[in-house]
């Protein structure tokens, strides 16, 4: 993994496309190393469909952290400490949730060393009281589209619910 299918998986996600086009305009790669390093990417398992799901795994993101978080309480301080807590870098998800935690924070790193620097950069939120985090052993399942977890006729049901 180099540089350039970094920046090229990027692009993916920036761009909501696996089109070589818009990729190498996106990026300034030319659209024939564009084609060619996607469809390795392909190949080795990294990209995992024509969506362009990504295996964080054999990119070596293979440390899972689950960090509930815990904030002193203002009024409207869910926006600003959830867009601090967002920032931090390897953080992919955060949600702001009801009960004894404030947030719960899921990140993908590659090493210990990434590991302590988001515990230091929770710290560094003058609003973060406590942080308790887990370690993900095993990924029993990870669906990354979450309509393939309902029935058609669920989904019918609730969106005609809706209506």
């Amino acid at each position: 993994m180099d540089e350039r299918n970094i920046r090229i998986l990027q692009a993916v996600a920036d761009l909501g496309t696996g089109s070589p086009d818009e990729i190498s305009e996106y990026t300034d790669i030319p659209k024939s190393t564009v084609h060619y390093r996607l469809t390795k990417l392909r190949e080795d398992g990294i990209v995992t469909d024509d969506l362009f799901d990504v295996d964080l795994e054999k990119l070596g993101l293979e440390i899972t952290v689950i960090s509930e978080v815990i904030a002193e309480y203002e009024e409207q301080y869910h926006d600003e400490v959830g867009t601090k807590l967002a920032a931090i870098e390897g953080v992919n998800q955060v949600y702001f949730t009801m009960g004894d935690t404030d947030f719960v924070v899921i990140a993908h790193l590659s090493d210990r060393e990434m590991v302590q620097r988001l515990i230091s950069d929770y710290e560094r939120i003058d609003e973060v009281v406590r942080t308790s985090s887990q370690f993900v052993v095993e990924t029993v399942k990870d669906e990354p589209h979450p309509l393939n977890d309902f029935e058609l006729e669920t989904l019918v049901e609730a969106t005609t619910d809706s209506d």
